[in-house]
């Protein structure tokens, strides 16, 4: 039995070529794919129309090679807090404390740094130490003493934030070593010959594409093995070539100014790796399957508990290594850093498509729901939008990813 809901050739009507359908039967074709695989492709879709609309509203400068560029360094650490964060509700819970520690492990580190001198490798490597413990902490409360997620978060946004103002004093505390600025601001070296491009950058999205398209076809191949449904194969191709659209033209953006940001290359490997973990792992597995049914999960001998507490040790380290970005980025760590981010990074994965309910939700998608958020901050910016109307707007794009997500669902039941 086929598992490619395209039709066949030889199901085709008589009279009509199934193979080599008319302009209107293709259209159609996608359209219909489109509609069956509106969860996935609806925020990516929304994601290049913001693109496309500030892009005409703001006469070219969204994406002038430079601005660009600001757009990867002034958002990456809400994108990785929103990997951890998808995760959290996937998994059924939430977690409001990142925001406070991620200010607590930016201040710690300048402690470290700025005024014992310690060394900005060890002193990196001890504050996502410090990140993990106050995660495991929170999972602990969380898991193995079963108070809700929303509580114990809470409580520990409360305390961190405290913490931050006891280690700085009320006051800001820089700089730091050149080293880990360039983890904030920082971009690849020049290498090769001048082509008026960066070579580095050109080789990394080059080398981004096809591991993209191998990705997608075994994803594929995959899912008709095991029976699953997949979508049409036109939908399918279109699919690739916008996947390769979009990587070439932020490549070619990047290399025409100064290359890749650093913290790119450091976000681009916690999405490749997080997004195998939760596609091809066991551990990633259990994940959804506390997420969208606790007790089926117990019964079939998922550790609930265990998987949990990993989980948000898990978001502790990201959300120390986002209050490492942060500090690194403004070369100072301040008593307010961090302000917010817990709220920037859950409506990115509610954006992206993650489910109230749990269960559901890709890493992609925690991405995906992060830049609609950059896209529309920038590009309010570049219009010289009050911050007020911002807020408002942005609540609202938010409200829409909700009732989309609560109207897709009740479409699905019905």
């Amino acid at each position: 039995m086929s598992t490619d809901v395209t039709k066949s050739p030889a199901a085709a009507p008589p009279g009509k070529s199934g193979g080599s359908a008319s302009g209107d039967g293709l259209l159609q074709l996608v359209l219909d794919g489109l509609r069956r695989n509106m969860r996935q492709y609806g925020m990516l879709i929304a994601l290049g129309l913001i693109v496309v609309l500030f892009q005409v509203w703001t006469g070219g400068d969204l994406l002038l090679p430079r601005n660009v560029s600001n757009l990867v360094l002034q958002n990456s650490y809400i994108l990785i807090l929103a990997i951890g964060m998808m995760l959290v509700i996937i998994a059924g819970h939430i977690d409001l404390s990142v925001g406070s520690l991620t200010a607590f492990t930016g201040a710690f580190a300048a402690v470290l740094m700025v005024q014992h001198d310690m060394a900005w490798p060890l002193a990196l490597l001890l504050c996502l130490a410090i990140g993990a413990v106050g995660g495991a902490a929170q999972g602990f409360l969380i898991a193995y003493l079963g108070i809700p997620s929303f509580i114990v978060t809470l409580a520990g946004m409360l305390v961190f934030r405290g913490l931050t103002e006891m280690l700085l004093k009320g006051q800001t505390l820089g700089p730091f070593p050149d080293g880990l600025q360039k983890m904030g601001n920082g971009f690849l070296p020049e290498v090769g010959p001048n082509t008026n491009y960066h070579n580095l950058t050109l080789l990394l999205g080059f080398a981004l594409i096809a591991f993209s398209v191998i990705q997608e076809v075994r994803d594929r191949k995959r899912q008709q093995e095991f029976a699953l449904e997949v979508a049409p194969r036109n939908l399918f191709l279109l699919k690739l070539v916008a996947i390769v659209a979009a990587i070439l033209t932020v490549t070619m953006l990047l290399a025409s100014y100064k290359g890749a940001p650093i913290i790119l290359i450091i976000l681009a490997l916690l999405v490749v790796g997080y997004g195998y973990v939760m596609r091809n792992a066991v551990f990633g597995r259990h994940i959804y399957a506390i997420g969208g049914n606790l007790p089926a999960a117990q019964l079939s001998g998922v550790k609930d508990k265990k998987i949990t507490f990993l989980v948000f040790l898990n978001m502790g380290v990201l959300a120390a290594l986002a209050g490492m970005v942060v500090a690194a980025r403004l070369n100072a760590a301040s008593p307010k850093a961090g302000l917010n981010f817990e709220l920037e990074a859950i409506a990115s994965s509610f954006i992206g498509g993650a489910s109230m309910s749990g269960g559901v939700g890709t890493v992609l998608g925690a991405i995906i729901g992060g830049l609609v958020l950059g896209v529309l901050n920038n590009g309010m910016n570049l219009l010289s939008v009050g911050t007020d109307w911002q807020q408002v707007i942005k609540g609202l794009a938010l409200l829409a990813a909700v009732g989309f997500d609560v109207w897709n669902k009740r479409k699905s039941g019905s």
